[in-house]
């Protein structure tokens, strides 16, 4: 199994990435982990790479600003195949390709790297649903509340949850 771990440099000065890297030291069943590195320079690229050796699996570090992915972006982009603009989506897709060129993992999870109420049995239940053999998925979103001043945030809540309750309330009108 695999795990895409796309990441801003900056993400490497919190609590919350150091606490999930030590989770993940003590997950036998991922044999890779793939970091996505964003918004590096050469210095903080080799501090990344310090960063993460405490990991027991293998792992790769793809900088996106360094040179050889820089290059592998342009040749890319010639063809159309590129993303065209940077960002966590750029960062995902060329994680992707490493992972589907490696092969090392038959199933691939990815989640952020600013998890402050992370612990080890997320990653266990995002790939329940597919490396469960008695199911038959082949693809799963999971998600994880995010939870701030007693109120539900983050993507799902603003892509999803708030505009289905919208819906609702046109729809249906309020049931209180």
């Amino acid at each position: 199994m695999t795990l895409i771990l796309p990441s801003l440099y900056s993400e490497l000065e919190t609590d919350a990435l150091a606490h999930i890297v030590d989770e993940l030291r003590h997950v036998p069943y991922l044999s890779e982990i793939v970091i996505g590195l964003d918004r590096a320079d050469p210095d903080q690229w080799q501090h990344a790479r310090e960063y993460f050796s405490v990991l027991p699996q293998h792992h790769r570090i793809l900088w996106n600003d360094g040179p050889r992915l820089l290059e592998l972006d342009a040749e890319l982009a010639e063809q159309r195949l590129a993303p065209r603009e940077r960002g966590k989506g750029r960062n995902v897709w060329y994680c992707m390709g490493y992972t589907l060129v490696s092969g090392r993992g038959q199933a691939v999870a990815l989640h952020d790297c600013d998890i402050k109420t992370y612990d080890r049995g997320m990653l266990a239940r995002l790939f329940y649903p597919i490396a469960n053999p008695a199911f038959s998925f082949q693809f799963s979103k999971g998600y994880y509340a995010r939870v701030a001043g007693g109120a539900l945030k983050g993507r799902v809540t603003r892509l999803f949850v708030t505009p289905l309750i919208r819906a609702l309330k046109i729809s249906v009108g309020n049931l209180a």
